[in-house]
């Protein structure tokens, strides 16, 4: 394990977004085989399949392709910027004291209302086309993903974040957001494969009905 942070050290020094893109890339590859294990069991717990049946988990390799070229193509190269910029964003604009609490609480703020639904709205719009969807298909799979994606995942990145920016160094701030998105990308494959189900619905539901007394107003 020392020999593979050591060469991580060196290949960041070297060459940090091409590094960043790479392991993106890898780890979003890995979250998505994980979304599809997970989806699997759910479904073979559900259904109660009798071990004679054809229940065998089948990694689908290509959705694994498509899910790591979101990874080398947007978290890549578009994560690293994004938070080399927010340092120097917070330090030199908003001239705020490195580690101390309104700048740890400043990037959280930028990063949660900014990155993050720019991110998911990224992927589902990505995934949606990737699936050789419709303009009209990918919009009603984005309006049933987005909303309850944020919601969870607005409950869990704020803790995250504020660890990362107050604990950890500049440097190294990037390499733990890749670590946890491993464990994002495997959430938001599992989101979106789960399609039109019911829990999903209630997220739908309480946003029509505020459209709808949106309307009745007028």
């Amino acid at each position: 394990m020392l020999r593979i942070w050591k060469w991580y050290q060196s290949c960041l020094s070297l060459h940090p977004v091409k590094t960043q893109i790479i392991s993106s890339g890898f780890l979003w590859g890995i979250g998505d085989v994980a979304a599809q294990y997970i989806t699997h069991s759910t479904a073979k717990k559900r259904l109660q399949y009798h071990k004679d049946d054809d229940n065998e988990f089948k990694v689908n390799w290509k959705r694994v392709a498509v899910t790591s070229m979101f990874g080398f193509g947007f978290v890549g190269p578009v994560g690293h910027f994004w938070y080399e910029e927010l340092d120097k964003f917070i330090k030199m604009r908003l001239l705020l004291r490195p580690k101390s609490a309104r700048f740890v609480a400043a990037k959280v703020a930028m990063d949660g209302l900014i990155f993050g639904p720019f991110d998911l709205f990224v992927f589902f719009t990505y995934m949606g086309f990737s699936a050789g969807k419709s303009t009209a298909q990918v919009k009603e799979d984005v309006k049933r993903d987005f909303l309850p994606a944020l919601i969870l995942e607005g409950g869990v990145w704020p803790i995250v974040q504020v660890a990362n920016f107050r604990y950890v160094p500049v440097r190294y701030q990037l390499l733990y957001v890749n670590i946890f998105c491993l464990l994002d990308s495997a959430f938001l494959s599992w989101i979106e494969q789960q399609k039109d189900a019911p829990w999903k619905q209630r997220f739908t539901s309480f946003t029509s009905m505020k459209e709808g007394g949106g309307q009745g107003r007028l």
